[in-house]
Parts: C-alpha cells; sequence; structure tokens
C-alpha cells in the first residue's frame, strides 16, 4: 500500500476522516472483493497527485462492520468523498481514473 494511504478502522474513522483538516476519498473494500483489488492500484495512483490536498483512506469492511452499516455500505467497492466531516460524493464499483480525478476535483 502506498505511504499515503492511511487504514482506517471502527475506532479510528471519526478522528481520521470526520475530523480531517482536508478532504478525504474513502475506500470501502475487502480482501476478498476482486473489483476492489482492481481499482486499489488506480487509487495509489491518484494518490500521488493528490496526496497533499486529499487524506486518502482504505476501510476494510470485513473486520469493521459498525461504519458501513452506519453509511449504508452495500456493495464494495465504495468510494466515499468526504469534506468538513460530511459525505459529499460517492462512487460505487469500479471506476475509470478520469472519473476519480473529477469526484475529487469537483471536492476541491
Amino acid at each position: 500500500m502506498a505511504a499515503n494511504i492511511v487504514e482506517v478502522d471502527d475506532g479510528s474513522f471519526d478522528a481520521e476522516v470526520l475530523a480531517a483538516d482536508k478532504p478525504v476519498l474513502v475506500d470501502f473494500w475487502a480482501p476478498w472483493c476482486g473489483p476492489c483489488r482492481a481499482i486499489g492500484p488506480v487509487i495509489e495512483e491518484i494518490s500521488g497527485s493528490f496526496g497533499e490536498q486529499v487524506k486518502f483512506v482504505k476501510f476494510n469492511v470485513d473486520d469493521n462492520p459498525a461504519t458501513p452499516g452506519k453509511y449504508g455500505i452495500r456493495s464494495i467497492p465504495t468510494l466515499m468523498f468526504f469534506k468538513q466531516g460530511n459525505v459529499v460524493d460517492q462512487v460505487i464499483g469500479i471506476a475509470a481514473k478520469t472519473k476519480l480525478e473529477e469526484v475529487i476535483n469537483k471536492m476541491l
């Protein structure tokens, strides 16, 4: 995993995501999920471009069921975009790098 992508769990979600001082992209995923593994390198690549402006977070839904339940995560991968503690956008399933960059740019 790229050095600028942080792994969070139910216990650290509020501090790492909701209280973050910049916009956050949260990747809700699971190790067994093929599409999750496919989009991982795309997120790593984007984190290299936007790492100073946006915080990138991975959240394992298998190990931490409370937070995905709170946000109504029904399928993975789900990428949620937070700004000042609020969800401002989400992308469900595999998405092109250009689509993710578009959502991030809109959030900035």
